[in-house]
């Protein structure tokens, strides 16, 4: 479903994908692992044309990012933002059903609305919080609301950014899952880039290790912890003692 191929970008003299070449079959969720700074969230908004790569090129569902009507191509995408990312002036029915209520997607109010409680209720949230604003929900909430929204328009792909930051360990494996449970369900191709080892156990099919600019390791995340590949065992580990350097 989606195919990155030499994909190299640089911010200044900063070169943070040195030929990335990675591909996520269709149907499948794939995490996306690595420390600070090496680029995943720049392999992710290369996808949706947010930022636009030097050279390679990136393919999804056989054609080309860059190519045809960039708002119907969007129409395709989910994205659970790290922030949650809602907009504190709206009740939770419209963050949940922002995107069809405008846009090639828009349907009549009141459908967005019946929509809206049906995948807040997908998420484990009660009809009486579509109401509700953003700034009288707990963190956990926010975060399934944010989900919610992320499913609404029964998008094909979905991106999960950092899907359990700022979560008790309780509520992120709540978060996961959800995750897990609703991709499989929708049979939709997830990616999503995170630093939480228990997420990626949770929630992969497969697994990429971004390094110095390049895949160092992809496999099913039941190779990862027989890989052999030694940056993959320390990320794994946790280790300060390995071929990846900490930033002191």
């Amino acid at each position: 479903m989606i195919s990155f191929q030499n994909v190299h970008k640089s911010f200044g003299p900063k070169k943070v994908l040195q030929g990335v070449n990675l591909e996520i079959a269709k149907g499948t969720s794939m995490v996306i692992i690595g420390g600070s700074g090496t680029g995943k969230s720049v392999l992710l908004k290369s996808v949706l044309g947010l930022v636009t790569p030097e050279t390679g090129t990136i393919l999804v569902d056989g054609k080309d990012a860059t190519s045809g009507d960039h708002d119907a191509f969007l129409a395709r995408f989910g994205m659970l933002f790290q922030g949650g990312a809602l907009f504190d002036s709206m009740p939770v029915w419209q963050n949940v059903s922002f995107r069809l209520l405008r846009g090639s997607l828009k349907r009549p109010k009141h459908e967005a609305r019946e929509i809206a409680i049906e995948k807040l209720r997908r998420v484990g949230l009660t009809p009486d919080v579509a109401d509700l604003f953003p700034s009288e929900l707990s963190g956990g909430m926010q975060k399934r609301v944010g989900l919610a929204r992320a499913i609404a328009a029964e998008p094909e792909i979905i991106f999960f950014d950092e899907p359990t930051t700022g979560l008790d360990p309780i509520m992120a494996g709540v978060i996961n899952d959800l995750i897990r449970e609703i991709v499989t369900e929708m049979g939709a191709t997830a990616m999503t880039i995170t630093h939480d080892m228990t997420s990626v156990r949770a929630i992969a099919d497969n697994v990429a290790m971004l390094h110095d600019g390049v895949i160092q390791w992809t496999g099913p995340v039941a190779q990862m912890d027989d890989s052999g590949d030694p940056y993959l065992t320390q990320f794994i580990s946790g280790s300060a003692e390995g071929p990846i350097e900490a930033v002191r």
